[in-house]
């Protein structure tokens, strides 16, 4: 398991990010050496679709606006909140509003994962 203090330090900025739009249960996964597609997975949980899609809109804004302008590669479920992607390459946001998360449990399935909670 390399370590990528690059996507590390993303990760903790995108978990940041989150909890300044009032993100709950706020999740970094280390999914190196798990998976072949991202290093850290950031979970987290709004209480509406429009906070959902707020949260996700400050990140891309803010991310976009650093001194080193990052653009996610994809981006799924904007249109309505209750689950919206943010691919970053090596750092995948999920953004639930608290029942999507509950359903898809994405915590549970990679319950061997270590985590880090912010708060």
């Amino acid at each position: 398991m390399a370590e990528n203090p690059k996507a590390r330090e993303l990760a903790r900025r995108i978990g940041d990010l989150l909890l300044d739009k009032k993100a709950s249960d706020v999740v970094i996964l280390d999914m190196r050496g798990m998976t072949s597609y991202a290093d850290y997975i950031v979970i987290a949980s709004g209480e509406s679709d429009r906070q959902v899609s707020a949260m996700a809109e400050n990140v891309q804004v803010q991310l976009k606006a650093g001194s080193q302008p990052l653009r996610p590669i994809s981006t799924e479920g904007m249109e309505t909140g209750q689950w919206v992607l943010l691919d970053y390459d090596d750092v995948v946001a999920h953004l639930f509003n608290g029942e999507v998360r509950a359903f898809y449990d994405l915590d549970g399935l990679w319950a061997d994962a270590p985590r880090e909670k912010l708060a």
